[in-house]
């Protein structure tokens, strides 16, 4: 067992694919799609029927989008996709610079397979991080796939370990900075999360050089109508 993954089974996450699969793995990764509602937040509403993030989540993708690009000096690919209608996770995906956000998605692996074909990537070289049953179809795809934890539903989670569609089950809750445990996961396997932070903390050139290239990345919005992908 690695320093990785021992620290973050210590803290209750689960490797239900070796962690030195997941490793190697990582290294065919080429974009980052992440659930809305349940991932960033407990998926409860306000009252403009939208759902929130917090600031740890949003640096653990950034931390994570910044380690691919320091092992490769290109960008991942990175989307939102969400089942419903989010003002905040337009707000995140536009302020973030993700590459795409989409909504209004009721089968989750048509966006997907649209992103794909939009960045020519294949699904196999996804990273999905997910929470419920509306992401299986598409985590069934995905090379990685990240199951954020809820111990309100043992047996789906109990499922989803069963039928092989998850490598990893975070300890956190959803709601509860899961997405950081992830993202820090992640890092963490390819033995370069301290690298990481010290370019950060310098804001280092090679930081620079990316946080240039991620600023200029332009968010599109994607829905659905009459069965087709649109852009609005």
């Amino acid at each position: 067992m690695n320093q990785t993954e021992a620290i973050f089974t210590q803290i209750g996450g689960v490797f239900s694919t070796p962690a030195q699969t997941i490793t190697s793995k990582l290294k065919t990764i080429k974009a980052f799609i992440f659930d809305w509602d349940g991932v960033f937040n407990n998926a409860t509403k306000n009252e403009n029927k939208s759902s929130t993030f917090n600031e740890v989540d949003s640096m653990g993708t950034n931390l994570l989008r910044y380690n691919y690009f320091f092992r490769n000096q290109q960008l991942p690919a990175t989307a939102i996709i969400s089942g419903e209608k989010n003002e905040m996770a337009f707000y995140f995906s536009q302020r973030e610079h993700f590459n795409s956000s989409y909504y209004k998605i009721p089968h989750k692996i048509i966006a997907a397979e649209h992103f794909c074909q939009l960045k020519n990537i294949l699904l196999e070289e996804v990273c999905f991080v997910f929470d419920d049953v509306l992401d299986l179809s598409l985590a069934e795809k995905c090379g990685i796939r990240i199951l954020i934890n809820r111990k309100a539903n043992p047996l789906f989670s109990n499922y989803v370990v069963k039928n092989n569609l998850v490598d990893y089950v975070t300890s956190s809750e959803s709601g509860n900075f899961a997405v950081r445990e992830a993202c820090e996961m992640l890092i963490g396997l390819t033995g370069s999360y301290d690298d990481i932070l010290s370019e950060r903390t310098k804001f280092s050139k090679n930081y620079s050089d990316y946080f240039n290239q991620r600023q200029s990345v332009e968010t599109k919005n994607y829905t659905m109508s009459n069965e087709k992908i649109i852009e609005g």
